[in-house]
């Protein structure tokens, strides 16, 4: 047993690191390909970029490791199946459980390792990756210059040079426009050749030009109508412009706790714990006053209107009788009290308002947090979960390598990917509950993996169409018709005067069965949910139908072949419960909505059954004639 788990455990360990690393590797190009432009061209360090792609590596383990244990599963198993190694172990008497024990111990472990690098390693690296994306998308271009393009990496500034001598870094045909003042002067230097370079600390831009002049376009307080050009011509300028943005600056990472990515599970509660409190106290704060002025209208059918309108000003309540006083009003007072009302109400409204948006971003971030707090919790979840489908699926494909396992295991991760996509979308906007949201895939994919386990520790066929066919046939009832053709070769040929009175005596009892069951009738709903009994006459009833097809297949007689066809398939139970144990009638029965529904579906059956044998005693007549005109008449021309 040691050695069969060690070929296990060893078939399973190389896809699985191979498969991981791959997927990271996948993930890492979309995440580098989202960033390349905030990448290239600013000179970076290597050691910034290597930090850069360890931390999202980190963050990319949420998404590779469940489609890592997958496809390694699929693949592990797929490679048993193919080289029959599966097949040889369930002969030697081992289950499809006991076989990958060692891998659920295996996958255990890593489940557990995910939580920990989902709730401390990856809020760390969160920190650390947002902070040098800041920085990065923070840091200007590097100066580099091409030869006919302006060069606009600098703050109101464009610098344009004609040629750069790649060795002595000597520039001809510089142009410079300068903006930066903030009177609006612009200053534009020509000159025919000079040095642009930083300095050490990168904090200044040292200009040397030779052999050109400054125009200088001076604008007035008046600049909309007056401006001056001054032109100053010079064979050698030097010039020191601070800069900032070109030195890569760390920031302090603890200026990106505040997401919800950047905080532990405990973090994430005592976030919760805060925001809600935020939540209760703005919203308060915000629907009181205008509960309380009666700034809301209220629906007249629903509460009656008040005949009062009670404004509560330095702790005391006036009254203003609606219907009574404003009418003895004058004109002035009138226009006094419609004053101070609208002042009241556009205050209410500008402190509803602050509130309103205060709360609501309160509630965001509450969402938000409860999200993580959640998708923590499922993530090691649903790695075992992407384990309890990869392993039926592999034994039941029986396919190794990379080809149809890939196929497979993209197919289920884009489902889960969907849903999961889907709920956190919904939980987020607060339309879901949270927990509803973000466990919707495991919900569904559960099932779905107990099933795959089941039919494959059974070796029950799964992706066979016609099983599926058949059983949705028969809980719809649709009917299966026969395919009878005529035989070329006869051996047996059929007993027709035993036949004729075969078929009389079926047609007798098909008749003395219908008027004794009363199959037109409303059926009991008591008697079919908690007192059922075997219906044995119909099972006798098919059974001697289908032995009169088997024998009267071998006739010649084109007529007698065309109604056998014409026979119907009689069933034998679905007329009578909807279920082989008492138990289950029983709770059906109880529950009324599902009983009612499977109490019409007995009744359809219940006349289907009285149409069917109707055409038992059809078809019988009929073939009795044929027989009795065609073949018996003259002498048993077969």
């Amino acid at each position: 047993m040691k050695t069969i788990y060690k070929l296990i455990l060893k078939s399973y360990i190389g896809p699985m690191v191979a498969t991981f690393f791959i997927v990271i590797f996948i993930l890492m190009m979309n995440f580098v390909w989202r960033y390349i432009d905030d990448l290239v061209g600013k000179g970076l360090d290597a050691a910034v970029i290597i930090e850069l792609i360890l931390y999202a590596t980190v963050n990319m383990i949420q998404m590779g490791l469940p489609l890592a244990v997958l496809l390694a599963t699929i693949m592990t198993m797929g490679n048993l199946g193919e080289n029959y190694e599966l097949l040889a172990m369930k002969s030697a008497g081992m289950s499809l459980l006991k076989i990958v024990r060692p891998l659920v111990i295996v996958v255990l472990f890593i489940s557990i390792g995910s939580f920990f690098i989902i709730n401390n390693l990856a809020p760390y690296s969160n920190r650390k990756m947002f902070s040098i994306i800041h920085d990065i998308q923070r840091q200007n271009q590097a100066l580099e210059f091409q030869d006919g393009l302006f060069f606009n990496g600098i703050d109101n500034m464009s610098i344009r040079v004609e040629h750069q001598n790649p060795e002595t870094k000597l520039l001809t045909g510089v142009l410079i426009y300068d903006n930066r003042s903030a009177g609006g002067d612009m200053t534009t230097t020509v000159a025919d050749s000079g040095y642009i370079r930083l300095s050490e600390d990168k904090r200044y831009l040292l200009v040397t030009l030779f052999n050109g002049a400054t125009y200088e376009h001076t604008r007035s307080s008046q600049w909309y109508t007056k401006s001056t050009l001054r032109r100053h011509t010079f064979e050698r300028q030097d010039g020191q412009i601070p800069m900032t943005g070109f030195d890569f600056e760390r920031s302090d990472e603890n200026l990106f706790t505040g997401s919800s990515q950047t905080l532990n599970i405990v973090e994430l509660q005592s976030n919760i714990d805060s925001l809600e409190m935020v939540v209760n106290r703005t919203t308060t704060a915000a629907y009181n006053p205008l509960l309380r002025d009666q700034i809301f209208t209220k629906d007249p059918d629903a509460i009656s209107p008040p005949d009062t309108i009670f404004v509560d000003r330095s702790e005391k309540v006036y009254a203003l009788k609606l219907l009574d006083s404003i009418p003895g009003l004058n004109t002035r007072q009138k226009q006094r009290v419609y004053s101070n009302a609208r002042q009241t109400a556009i205050s209410a409204r500008n402190s509803f308002s602050f509130d309103e948006s205060t709360s609501k971003e309160a509630l965001n971030q509450l969402y938000r947090s409860k999200n993580e707090w959640h998708r923590k919790l499922a993530f090691p979840i649903s790695i075992m979960i992407f384990f309890l489908i990869g392993a039926p699926l592999g034994a039941i494909i029986r396919k190794g390598g990379l080809g149809v396992p890939v196929v497979v295991s993209v197919l289920v991760f884009i489902f889960y990917y969907i849903i999961n996509a889907g709920g956190e979308k919904m939980a987020k906007s607060g339309e879901w509950a949270v927990w509803f949201g973000i466990w919707l895939s495991t919900m569904v994919l559960t099932p779905i993996g107990l099933f795959l386990i089941n039919r494959a520790n059974k070796d029950s066929v799964v992706f066979n169409i016609d099983g599926y066919q058949n059983f949705f046939k028969r809980l719809l009832g649709i009917r299966t018709k026969r395919k009878l053709n005529k035989k070329e070769i006869i051996i047996h040929v059929p007993d027709y005067p035993q036949l004729i009175l075969d078929i009389e005596a079926l047609a007798e009892d098909c008749r003395q069965y219908s008027n004794r069951k009363r199959l037109l009738n409303i059926p009991s709903y008591y008697a079919i949910f908690f007192r059922f009994h075997e219906d044995h006459v119909v099972r006798e009833l098919k059974e001697r139908v289908e032995k009169l097809v088997e024998q009267l297949h071998n006739s010649r007689d084109v007529a007698i072949i065309g109604a056998l066809n014409e026979m119907p398939i009689l069933y034998t139970e679905a007329h009578t419960r909807p279920f082989n144990t008492r138990r289950k009638n029983m709770i059906a029965g109880i529950c009324l909505p599902v009983g009612i529904l499977l109490w019409l579906r007995i009744w359809r059956f219940r006349l289907r059954l009285y149409q069917d044998i109707s055409q038992i005693q059809k078809l019988g007549q009929f073939i009795t004639e044929r027989i009795n005109k065609q073949i018996y008449g003259q002498g048993n021309q077969a």
